[in-house]
């Protein structure tokens, strides 16, 4: 975890494909932010002008099958979590995303064509501390069978994940990653969506997955794996479930320090885990630079600091 100055991307890079769920072509752009920006939704082919809106908690609006932001119009941006991942899990703090479609394309399931846009891009450094959302105290939320938490970690950003599925042939996985920009290239961003065979009739019915092929997805029956490439990893959807956290995660707004572990988790977990944490002002603080290396005192009061370019909210989670 690097603890000096915030970053950008250099120039514009883009990405073409298609959406797993609304299965619509689309391209994304990935391109420059001012200092203390964060990630920023630019949706255009809309009629009238081009809408933004910012890749924070309080700007999801849905969680069912995929992360989705919006605002009080309706939904912008379906599908978020993959490009997310790949900005934060590769040292990113401020980029826009330009996107000419409802989803952002799927590509083969991972975070790599991502990783490849940015490493087309180039990083650069800007002439600001990097900022970051240090976790104070524990936070956690159960979701019927499925539970998250996040807690105070002495060594950047952690991420531990535990999957448990009836399906035989996933099974139980588990895989803990310490996130950084070579290990998340090496280890997690090309991890690919996955799912089973017996669930697609179901997506379909309601609308969900019209994209999805074997191009794009990993595709297990209850006797085995249906890809006849195989997988990239032993554990590679404990591996994807990760790769979820590391985006669901980035809508904090600021690169967390603290510890996350999910048991049966999933998008909506992440979401409620991470509402809940900014709702609590006594669980975190805002800290900067240096100070965070040493994890002294904050930049800003305890539990309240500037998150994607503005104030932190206090929002709860939405959890029965």
């Amino acid at each position: 975890m690097k603890f000096s100055r915030q970053t950008t991307l250099r120039a514009q890079a883009s990405v073409a494909g298609v959406g797993v769920h609304s299965g619509l072509p689309v391209t994304v752009t990935l391109g420059p932010a001012p200092v203390d920006a964060g990630f920023i939704f630019v949706r255009t082919g809309l009629e009238g002008s081009d809408r933004e809106v910012q890749a924070t908690a309080d700007q999801v609006i849905a969680t069912d099958f995929a992360t989705v932001l919006g605002d009080r119009t309706g939904p912008l941006v379906s599908t978020a979590e993959h490009v997310l991942a790949a900005l934060r899990g590769m040292g990113v703090d401020n980029a826009t995303i330009e996107i000419d479609g409802p989803e952002v394309p799927i590509m083969d399931g991972s975070a790599a064509a991502f990783i490849a846009a940015i490493d087309q891009a180039g990083i650069v450094t800007q002439p600001a501390q990097r900022r970051f959302i240090q976790v104070l105290k524990p936070i956690s939320v159960k979701i019927g069978d499925s539970f998250g938490e996040i807690r105070p970690h002495a060594n950047g950003f952690r991420v531990e994940v535990e999957i448990d599925f009836t399906n035989p042939v996933i099974g139980q996985q588990a895989y803990a990653f310490d996130v950084n920009p070579e290990g998340f290239r090496r280890e997690v961003g090309r991890a690919r969506t996955f799912g089973l065979m017996s669930d697609v009739a179901r997506l379909w019915s309601a609308g969900y997955a019209l994209g999805a092929s074997f191009d794009n997805t990993v595709v297990f029956d209850e006797e085995r794996l249906l890809n006849t490439e195989g997988l990239r990893y032993a554990d590679e959807c404990a591996r994807h479930k990760v790769l979820d956290v590391i985006g669901d995660l980035s809508l904090a707004g600021l690169p967390l320090l603290g510890a996350y572990r999910s048991v049966r988790g999933g998008h909506k977990v992440n979401h409620a885990v991470l509402t809940a944490l900014l709702a609590d002002r006594t669980a975190w603080r805002v800290v900067e630079g240096e100070a965070a290396r040493r994890t002294t005192r904050p930049v800003g009061e305890v539990g309240r600091g500037i998150v994607g370019g503005r104030i932190a909210a206090a929002f709860g989670p939405d959890v029965s």
